[in-house]
């Protein structure tokens, strides 16, 4: 586990955190009121021109009309990105009488009308607001949101201010704007490149308010963050729920709780399939039915491939890195849900293409949450996935069975549960043994040539 005792994860490398199959984990709540006070306090500096004005009377001059300032009262504020962070900020924005629009994709409307918060579309935000405040993740899609193009758009004199990340407002853009008089001031906390140049034009500019990344730096800030991220990896590794994550779904206690014995099984069924089907496979297909597709199942769907990957890989293969070496080898992995199966109240079934043929394997839970594979190839079988396990397929004849079991007895292997499964009486079956232990090549040849007895094969799960 990794811990990063703050927000931003600039400093981790999280793919190959995640190739290795190392967790990420941050702390995105304990500096949220920190950064949000420090939004406000940058949004007051740049308001009423605090900073030039502290400077201006230190040096010993008294110029009351040098330093006019505006109202927030009755201006609108665009706030991007509507997280913990911005949502705070649209908290006390507020209780200064300011009109509040956001752009968030991820947030519904009915949230944002119960905060009192309009959302609108990115354009309208940008034509709309006195201020614009940012608070966004720097992703691909984020770098430069806000460049020559978006600030053509804004009113004249807007004012813009900058406590999350640096790479959002295009820096060289945003000088040009205040160098022409577009945007009245801004407030930047974060830059491209830290520490910045410090003999940049934009640092120096007369209407803009700078401070070197401080949006978390308060005492109880730091407090909260160091608690925070020691609780999270402490419940980590003592597996009593992952948070806060950047690389694993984040799951409360319970949850996970609940979850642990379809794990267990996704996993087995997984490393089953991998054992059974024999070939290169190009497509895996899990499709979650019942009651179970309420709850984020990313964690079942790590542990299924996770153990198709285990039994054929050398390396080390874990729920983490197990999707991305599925990416590495171009093998797709899709996922669906369903409503509840007639037979079973909760069913986890993997169609596997293998060259071009589909192979299936499914399982469930049975009382006390034993895990159970209830279907091999669209037969039913009621097997538990344990310990060493033989697959037959082969036809429904009499006398099958028989010759099976004189051969094991021959050879003293102990068969300590037997299921079969068939498709019509004379037709395919399916028998699958749980066995005490390994059985040798020429044990499996031996079986091969029993009458009737069409493919074995050995897994260990």
């Amino acid at each position: 586990v990794i811990g990063r005792a703050g927000v931003g994860l600039d400093n981790v490398d999280l793919e190959a955190a995640t190739n290795k199959g190392i967790i990420v984990m941050n702390t995105p709540a304990g500096n949220t009121i920190s950064t949000a006070e420090h939004t406000m306090s940058m949004l007051l500096a740049l308001s009423r021109n605090i900073p030039l004005a502290d400077l201006s009377l230190k040096s010993g001059e008294w110029k009351r009309s040098k330093f006019m300032g505006v109202e927030l009262y009755g201006k609108t504020m665009g706030i991007l990105g509507l997280g913990r962070i911005g949502t705070e900020v649209s908290k006390r924005a507020i209780s200064f009488g300011m009109r509040i629009i956001a752009y968030d994709p991820f947030l519904s409307r009915e949230i944002a009308e119960a905060l009192g918060i309009e959302l609108v579309e990115l354009k309208e935000l940008f034509k709309r607001s006195d201020y614009i405040s940012v608070h966004a993740p720097l992703t691909d899609e984020t770098r430069h949101i806000i460049s020559d193009k978006e600030l053509a758009l804004m009113k004249n004199g807007v004012r813009l201010i900058n406590c999350a990340r640096g790479g959002i407002i295009d820096e060289e853009a945003l000088l040009r704007a205040l160098d022409a008089g577009k945007v009245a001031g801004a407030a930047l906390d974060v830059f491209e490149k830290e520490p910045p140049d410090f003999s940049s034009p934009l640092l120096k500019h007369k209407n803009v308010v700078v401070t070197p990344h401080l949006g978390a730096s308060t005492k109880e800030a730091q407090v909260n963050v160091a608690i925070e991220i020691c609780e999270s990896v402490r419940d980590a590794l003592l597996n009593q729920g992952i948070r806060n994550a950047a690389n694993f779904p984040c799951l409360a206690a319970e949850v996970c709780a609940l979850l642990q014995p379809y794990i267990n099984l996704g996993e087995k069924l997984g490393m089953l399939a991998s054992q059974l089907f024999e070939g290169r496979i190009r497509e895996l297909k899990i499709n979650y039915t019942g009651e179970i597709i309420k709850y984020d199942l990313s964690p079942l769907t790590m542990a299924i491939v996770k153990g198709l990957f285990t039994p054929i890989l050398q390396e080390t293969v874990n729920y983490i890195n197990a999707r991305s070496l599925a990416r590495e080898r171009g093998i797709n992995i899709l996922e669906s849900k369903s409503e509840r199966e007639e037979d079973f109240t909760n069913l986890v079934s993997l169609e596997v293409d293998v060259e071009g043929k589909l192979r299936k394997v499914a399982g469930t839970l049975f009382t006390n949450n034993e895990p159970r594979i209830v279907n091999v190839d669209g037969l039913y079988v009621e097997t538990i996935p344990k310990g060493h396990m033989l697959f037959l397929e082969n036809w429904d004849k009499p006398g099958v069975i028989g010759n099976l079991g004189t051969l094991m007895g021959k050879n003293k292997i102990n068969i300590a549960g037997m299921t079969f499964g068939r498709d019509k009486p004379g037709g395919k079956a399916v028998s699958a043994l749980n066995i005490d232990g390994p059985v040798s090549a020429r044990i499996l040849g031996e079986i091969k040539k029993l009458d009737n007895i069409l493919s074995v094969k050995l897994v260990k799960l």
